[in-house]
């Protein structure tokens, strides 16, 4: 049940902010301080903050979905079990973040319409299909390996309740990420037809898992400010560099290649060089027109009016019990 959020001290506009306010605020995140609801904050911070948390809360509601659909074909009941509890984690991890973000001033409710309307973005990657078993340990290890690369810096961020968030949030994608990363490394080791399964999936999911950095920051119309304000701590570049870094490793000892001809190790930077992204692709799945946007959209759609009963109950029971509480109220 959506409840009427708590109203934070924001609500002077950018028009009002004085300019011994905003130096203060800045201040303390170049101080390194933690901004918490009840704090000050300029509006822009607010809004980028909600966008932010609000695309990620999303990201993970919608990835359980590509996922979902193989709980009843899983392989074995301890995997069925396994990816069963990862589906739940990534619905704790949704609602997690909604209230997180309901302390800047935006009740959950309106984020969902927002998401269900086609109005709200979440992450590319959840646009795609999984086409085999293969895909869900691939995604598990690839896709949260990902996540984990950006969501352990995210526990840093300078906004108190998105930071402890992503400290328990990290915890459980680590998991996730062994869990796929060993999913992965049985079927490599399986047999011949194992081993071309698991393959073929990773060359779908490899540049898709690349792309959930985001753009370049030299072309993102977000990062420059999120880095000013501590609520990222790095660049979508370097953290990009960092996943490549930590997977290529990952693949060798498996014996597994990833889909890139131009992939080679830098001695001069340390760094594993990678080759161009296709920007047009990750443009044209955010915009909309990936292989599944409409059905993953359809299916939050389904799932939101197949529960309107039980947010109806639960209304009605704590209105009921509200009641009980203070009938001078009612």
């Amino acid at each position: 049940m959506a409840t009427k959020p708590p109203t934070p001290a924001v609500s002077e506009t950018a028009a009002e902010e004085s300019p011994d306010q905003t130096g203060a605020f800045e201040s303390r995140i170049a101080d390194g301080q933690t901004i918490e609801p009840k704090d000050w904050m300029p509006e822009r911070y607010r809004r980028q903050l909600i966008r932010m948390m609000s695309q990620h809360a999303h990201s993970e509601v919608v990835g359980m979905l590509p996922e979902g659909n193989w709980i009843t074909r899983a392989p074995t009941l301890r995997r069925k079990m396994g990816l069963l509890a990862k589906v739940q984690d990534e619905a704790g991890h949704g609602l997690y973040i909604y209230c997180g973000t309901e302390t800047l001033g935006i009740d959950r409710a309106e984020l969902i319409d927002q998401l269900l309307a086609g109005r709200a973005k979440y992450s590319s990657i959840f646009n795609y299909p999984t086409l085999s078993w293969a895909d869900i340990g691939t995604i598990g290890w690839l896709v949260d390996g990902a996540a984990i690369v950006n969501q352990t810096i995210l526990a840093k961020t300078s906004y108190g309740p998105y930071a402890r968030a992503m400290v328990r949030i990290c915890k459980e994608e680590n998991f996730h990420k062994r869990q796929g990363y060993e999913m992965v490394a049985t079927l490599a080791q399986g047999t011949p037809a194992q081993r071309t399964m698991v393959q073929d999936a990773i060359n779908r999911w490899w540049w898709p898992s690349l792309m959930m950095f985001g753009p370049s920051d030299k072309d993102s119309p977000n990062s420059a400010e999120l880095l000013k304000w501590g609520v990222k701590r790095k660049g979508n570049d370097e953290l990009r560099q960092r996943f490549v870094n930590l997977t290529i490793p990952q693949a060798q000892a498996i014996g597994l290649t990833l889909p890139d001809p131009d992939l080679h190790y830098d001695e001069a930077t340390n760094n594993w060089t990678f080759g161009p992204i296709d920007w047009d692709e990750f443009y044209r799945v955010i915009g909309g027109h990936g292989p599944c946007n409409h059905e993953r959209l359809q299916a939050r759609r389904h799932a939101h009016e197949a529960g309107r009963w039980v947010r109806e109950a639960a209304e009605a029971y704590a209105a009921k019990q509200a009641a009980r509480v203070h009938p001078e109220a009612a």
